[in-house]
């Protein structure tokens, strides 16, 4: 791969790293294909029970790389169906990762902007370095604000309020703002952000991945549920279901 590095550790853990640190790691026309192909490979390697996604460098991603994407760039000139196409390609990137059925662990160690920020969004767990920094680009270059999936994601994570703060003004959001508005679950020195990550992988890759999965399902199904009962209906099929596993018998009998 041009873009990325990946690493698939022995215990189940994938570390996915963008690495285009010269440009804070911008998404260019070969990174956005690597990646979405990348991690549909993943989702379907059993071995893998969770993913790390970080960034090479001192940024996690800046965004769209509008200066040099590629042959797949358009202008404003261009057909409307064809901007379309290029815009849905672009989208793929978070419904890559949402569609993952491993956990995806955003440690975001610097700068996570517009596209960036859409894929930190995406993910499942997002944690980062003290000298992380939260951006919505797009609100400044004209453009909606809402874009691949931020106006879905934002506001269920943040609520209704601080997500069109962020959006509309496109301000700068750092680490500890985006810890105290829940954005992140925690905020760890940028040397020990790695480490952190990874602890957090092994623990759910040491999980049943039935489980795991099923959870994952749960909680993005859920967060849109109509009502309790709904939510009601699926939690108990989920452990219907994964009751009857082997994994969880024997670790029932483990933990008795």
């Amino acid at each position: 791969m041009e873009t990325l590095l990946l690493d698939t550790l022995t215990d189940g853990v994938a570390v996915l790293q963008l690495n285009r640190p010269d440009r804070l790691n911008a998404i260019n026309e070969v990174m956005r294909d690597e990646l979405v192909a990348t991690l549909r490979a993943l989702g379907g390697d059993q071995s893998v029970r969770a993913i790390v996604l970080t960034g090479s460098g001192r940024g996690f991603c800046s965004g769209i790389d509008v200066r040099d994407f590629g042959p797949g760039m358009l202008e404003a000139t261009a057909p409307a169906i064809d901007r379309m196409r290029f815009q849905e390609a672009m989208a793929a990137l978070p419904r890559a990762i949402r569609d993952a059925p491993q956990p995806v662990i955003a440690a975001v160690n610097g700068a996570c902007v517009g596209a960036g920020l859409a894929l930190c969004l995406a993910s499942d767990i997002r944690i980062c370095s003290d000298t992380a920094k939260f951006g919505n680009a797009a609100i400044l270059l004209g453009l909606s604000g809402a874009e691949m999936g931020t106006s879905y994601h934002l506001p269920r994570i943040v609520g209704t309020s601080v997500a069109a703060d962020w959006t509309l003004t496109g301000r700068t959001v750092l680490a500890d703002e985006a810890d105290r508005r829940g954005l992140v679950s925690q905020v760890v020195t940028a040397d020990a952000l790695l480490d952190r990550a990874l602890e957090l992988a092994g623990q759910v890759a040491g999980l049943a991945p039935l489980g795991v999965e099923l959870t994952k399902r749960a909680l993005q199904v859920n967060t849109d549920a109509p009502n309790l009962d709904a939510a009601l209906e699926l939690e108990n099929r989920n452990q219907v279901l994964t009751h009857a596993t082997d994994d969880a018998a024997a670790r029932r009998a483990a933990w008795s």
